[in-house]
C-alpha cells in the first residue's frame, strides 16, 4: 500500500474541507437571498458538518508532524486557493489583482512558518 506523507494527507483533507466550508459560508448569498437568514443558516450548518468531518481529522493527522502555527497558515493558504476560483467561477465575480497581492502575502506567511 502506498503511504501518503502526513503533509499531503493534511493538505488533501484540508482542501476538501475547505470546499465545503466555502460553500457553507458563501453559496447562500447566491441561492438563498430570497429566504430568511435562519434557513440559510440551517442549510449552511448542514454543509459545514461535512467540513468538520474532514477538517478535524486533517488537523489531527497534521498535528503529528506540524506545529499549530503551521496548520493554521497552511489552512489559510488553502482557503485562498479554494476561495479565488469559487469567487470567479461560481459566484461570477471579476478576478482582481488584489487577489494576487493577498496570495503573495499568504505565501510569505507560509515561507516564514515552514522555514526550519
Amino acid at each position: 500500500m502506498i503511504k501518503i506523507p502526513v503533509l499531503w494527507q493534511t493538505v488533501l483533507l484540508l482542501s476538501a474541507s475547505n470546499v465545503f466550508m466555502t460553500f457553507a459560508w458563501y453559496s447562500h448569498l447566491k441561492h438563498l437571498n430570497d429566504r430568511p437568514w435562519w434557513i440559510a443558516a440551517l442549510i449552511s450548518w448542514g454543509i459545514a458538518l461535512f467540513e468538520y468531518l474532514l477538517q478535524v481529522p486533517a488537523n489531527r493527522v497534521g498535528y503529528t508532524e506540524l506545529s499549530l502555527a503551521q496548520l493554521k497558515i497552511l489552512q489559510e493558504a488553502i482557503t485562498l486557493t479554494i476561495f479565488i476560483p469559487f469567487v470567479v467561477f461560481y459566484m461570477q465575480q471579476p478576478l482582481k489583482l488584489d487577489y494576487l497581492w493577498a496570495a503573495l502575502c499568504i505565501l510569505g506567511a507560509v515561507y516564514f512558518v515552514f522555514r526550519s
